[in-house]
């Protein structure tokens, strides 16, 4: 058996990160019910809220149009990605002082694998709060830190020591920790599982505990076993299947847009398509990924929703194809005229490694590499809304403040291009 002594996992969780950004930039909005993400009037949801703004029952993912209603005060801010990546970077350099496994989970939350750090840094409280002061010099913003033997254990602790404050469970004491606690609190218990939780009587994560495994396993599979796991404080299921700064490729990368009115407008519809694809190609020159497959997300006015796939012979990262795809796509399923309200497109089934140059054109080919390259370095310096293909243009939109922009510190390319 092993007696290795049990690890230390930090999760540093910005307090109120878009927000406070924003108030650095504005300070007479602090202390203010604050709402980014858009305007009260647009369809789109809110990223965050500020904690006056949260009082109301204002939450992010919530449509703007809703928080609105429930906070007439607001006042909503449309959002600033480039700031966010910049104090994301600020962050991401602040923790790579105190462990070199840092794992930026978001724009603003961060696991470090602390174990064996003590001789440097001391014992696990006294490095979260010299942590703590780092940050706030470093970047004026605050955030909470928890401390366990676990990603999941750092993660819950952490949000109940917001705001502003670090919680340290104990090696030994995480079962008790989280017997209290609702189910809904475990990362990965969606809403969904939530309730099914609560049909069988588990209302607590110490209901939960005191189940079989072999019980969990035979009411939901492997994700019993998983919920197993969780309820001792342990690192099961996908969220946790990595090691602490690992980088794990994802399944797919898609960008959607909804209008704020519905429009049935040929040219703006296809420069809408073109903007999506060079955010997409985009993300995937980022990771360094090739994309045999592509699809196309529909939704009508009425709400209808088609997606439709098409797997190219060779993959590709390059914004003028995924462009003649999701166009083909879209003229071969679009009723002419007919309103949409929404627009998406998705690389999936991803290959690494350089596509195969075009056999009759290699060097139109490289030339797109070169000037697409350029573009990416651009965007990395000024932001993403600096450059764009000119058939873009005209379907020029805000880009949406979320958790995992493009140059996200910490998740950089495995292979950047040449320029």
């Amino acid at each position: 058996m092993s007696t290795s002594s049990p690890r230390t996992i930090f999760h540093v969780d910005m307090d109120a990160f878009f927000v406070s950004v924003e108030e650095l930039f504005d300070p007479s909005l602090k202390g203010k019910p604050v709402v980014v993400g858009g305007q009260r009037d647009e369809r789109g949801v809110v990223s965050a809220a500020s904690y006056a703004a949260r009082k109301f029952g204002v939450h992010s993912a919530m449509p703007l149009r809703t928080a609105a209603k429930l906070c007439p005060q607001a006042i909503f801010v449309n959002g600033h990605p480039e700031r966010y990546r910049e104090y994301s970077g600020k962050v991401h350099e602040v923790l790579g002082h105190f462990s070199p496994l840092v794992e930026m989970a978001s724009v603003d939350e961060a696991y470090l694998d602390m174990t064996g750090t003590e001789r440097l840094h001391g014992r696990p409280l006294r490095s979260a709060h010299q942590l703590h002061a780092a940050m706030k010099s470093a970047t004026e913003l605050n955030c909470s830190i928890g401390i366990g033997t676990s990603r999941l254990i750092a993660k819950v602790s952490s949000a109940k020591a917001k705001p502003n404050g670090v919680l340290w469970v104990l090696p030994g004491e995480e079962a008790k920790f989280l017997a209290p606690l609702a189910v809904g609190d475990i990362p990965g218990v969606g809403k969904v599982m939530e309730q099914k939780l609560h049909a069988i009587g588990i209302q607590k994560v110490g209901d939960l505990a005191r189940l079989d495994d072999r019980d969990l396993e035979h009411r939901f599979g492997k994700w019993g076993l998983a919920l197993a796991g969780k309820s001792r404080g342990e690192d099961a299921g996908g969220w946790f299947d990595n090691a602490v700064g690992e980088n794990v490729d994802p399944k797919s990368i898609s960008h959607e847009h909804t209008f704020d009115e519905d429009t049935g407008d040929a040219e703006r519809l296809q420069s809408t398509l073109m903007r999506l694809s060079e955010m997409v190609g985009r993300r995937l020159r980022e990771g360094g990924y090739f994309a045999r497959t592509l699809q196309l997300k529909l939704r009508y006015k009425d709400f209808t929703t088609i997606t439709r796939a098409h797997s190219l012979e060779q993959p590709t990262q390059m914004d003028n194809q995924i462009f003649e795809q999701a166009r083909r796509l879209f003229f071969d399923n679009w009723k002419p005229g007919a309103p949409v309200r929404l627009l998406g497109v998705q690389a999936s089934n991803f290959e690494s490694g350089s596509a195969q140059l075009d056999l009759l054109e290699p060097s139109r080919h490289e030339r797109w590499q070169k000037a697409l390259a350029a573009a990416d370095h651009l965007r990395d310096k000024f932001g993403e809304a600096t450059i764009g293909l000119a058939r873009g243009m005209k379907g020029g939109f805000r880009e949406r403040t979320h958790e995992n922009p493009a140059a996200l510190p910490g998740k950089g390319s495995k292979k950047k291009p040449e320029i």
